[in-house]
């Protein structure tokens, strides 16, 4: 059981989803961060409420050193006449050395969607000209209804043009995934180094193209348009989380849809350590908007999972606060204002719906905070800057704060936020529709705190809440 699944002694990345009859059949990317079994195997997980899930191990094993495919790059998990397909990707970092493309499209079959056979009658799918040789990966395979094939959407860049502008999403068609013949690039934006990790939906009227970029900086995005020949549209905030959300990919059950990603880990266990490839799998649910925008909220299953509601005691330890059973409001006109709440448990809940006045500096939560509230993670508003961030306090030297997300807010308005905490794992939700994740190492402080900063703030409904 697990808000946040990662691997036993190992970490989990490019998460590969596929819903068949009631369950989410997640493949993942195995890093076990081992010497002694380097590579990247595809690993196997069975989920139906993200909580709890089934390890059916190793799905696609690496290959030779000598062959195409000794690391298993990302691809993707589709059935089609009455089979199960993998297309991913076959990687070899000595290959360029000799002279042959690093990156080619592979492919595996299975009857049972568990006992999966790599298909050594397929031909490796090479870029095709005018494209680079060893950019060529996470195959992305749907069938296109009006076209009436086969696509193949995939991570690629140009041979041609401006180097950090040359990331496409290439495409290919086939009549039986068998046959596959190039066609133009389904998005050439001339934005980005690479379109890492392709994926594509439809929801309503609108097409959904959702990659991840590592150029401009490291994200999952996405784009909309009515059409799949485009032109593709960015929303005002084209993105699903933070910089600790990487390499997302979607799939539903025909009601409802959800995003998978990873939360990665940072080097020594440290605050300021650097990201590291892999970690930890972090679910979003995914809504639309009326204008065809998406956000994300948690999903009800993760929020269910937590029931037994925690004592508040109430503590103020900075400014002036009002406290009754329902309601913590903070005065803070030119100052700062802490009030300790309960302790925080290891694994939990938080919710509260707080709205500031006119003029407030900033407001939220601390977490994992010492007893005096000096030390310890804020999750912070700042109306004038219109952001959600997750910090550390204090902040060492002039580092900046560490992720940000943008949140439209006014002054009056209620904003609910739900945190969700597992170990060194947080995710944030704000009004359902913003989602932020991190990593908390450093600071192991037991308290959950208020704050306001420069203004006034009422903090409604706050809970702690724990699993059972």
């Amino acid at each position: 059981m697990a808000i946040c699944y990662q691997p036993a002694g190992a970490a989990a990345g490019d998460f590969i989803p596929l819903f068949w009859q009631g369950d989410y059949h997640l493949f993942y990317l195995k890093d076990c961060r081992d010497p002694a079994q380097p590579g990247l195997p595809w690993w196997h997980l069975v989920t139906r409420d993200f909580v709890e899930f089934q390890e059916l191990g190793e799905a696609i094993p690496r290959g030779a050193a000598e062959a195409q495919d000794a690391n298993i790059f990302t691809g993707s998990a589709l059935e089609a006449g009455g089979s199960f397909h993998i297309f991913y990707t076959g990687h070899n970092g000595t290959f360029p050395q000799a002279g042959r493309p690093a990156q080619a499209v592979m492919h595996a079959t299975s009857p049972d969607l568990v006992h999966w056979s790599k298909d050594g009658a397929f031909p490796p799918l090479l870029a095709p000209e005018g494209y680079e040789p060893h950019d060529w990966r996470d195959p992305f395979v749907f069938w296109n209804e009006q076209a009436g094939e086969y696509w193949m959407l995939l991570g690629a860049r140009k041979a041609q043009g401006p180097s950090r502008r040359r990331g496409c999403t290439g495409l290919l068609a086939s009549p039986d995934l068998a046959r596959w013949e190039q066609r133009d690039p389904l998005w050439a934006p001339d934005l980005y180094y690479m379109h890492e990790c392709p994926d594509l939906f439809r929801w309503g009227e609108w097409w959904y193209l959702v990659y991840s970029t590592f150029s401009e900086r490291m994200a999952t995005h996405y784009r909309l348009s009515r059409s799949l020949e485009g032109p593709w549209l960015a929303p005002a905030n084209d993105t699903f989380d933070g910089r600790a959300y990487y390499a997302a990919k979607t799939a539903g059950d025909g009601e409802r849809r959800f995003i998978f990603g990873w939360l990665p880990t940072r080097e020594g266990e440290r605050d300021d350590g650097n990201w590291q490839w892999g970690g930890s799998l972090v679910v979003h649910e995914l809504t639309q908007q009326a204008d065809g925008a998406l956000g994300v909220r948690a999903p009800a299953s993760l929020l269910g999972l937590f029931t037994q509601r925690q004592r508040l005691q109430p503590r103020p330890v900075l400014g002036e606060w009002a406290i009754s059973a329902w309601r913590l409001s903070g005065g803070a006109a030119g100052r700062h204002s802490a009030l300790a709440v309960a302790p925080l448990p290891e694994c939990c809940l938080v919710e509260t719906t707080l709205a500031y006045a006119q003029g407030t500096a900033g407001c939220g939560l601390m977490l994992r905070a010492s007893a005096d509230l000096d030390e310890g993670y804020q999750l912070r508003l700042e109306p004038g800057w219109q952001r959600l961030v997750f910090d550390r306090w204090p902040r060492p030297g002039d580092q900046p704060h560490m992720i940000e997300r943008p949140l439209p807010m006014q002054a009056g308005d209620p904003i609910t936020l739900r945190v969700m905490v597992e170990g060194t794992c947080l995710v944030a939700y704000a009004n359902d529709r913003v989602a932020l994740s991190c990593r908390m190492y450093d600071h192991r402080g037991s308290e959950l705190g208020l704050f306001a900063s420069e203004g006034e703030v009422d903090f409604a409904g706050t809970v702690v809440k724990t699993r059972p």
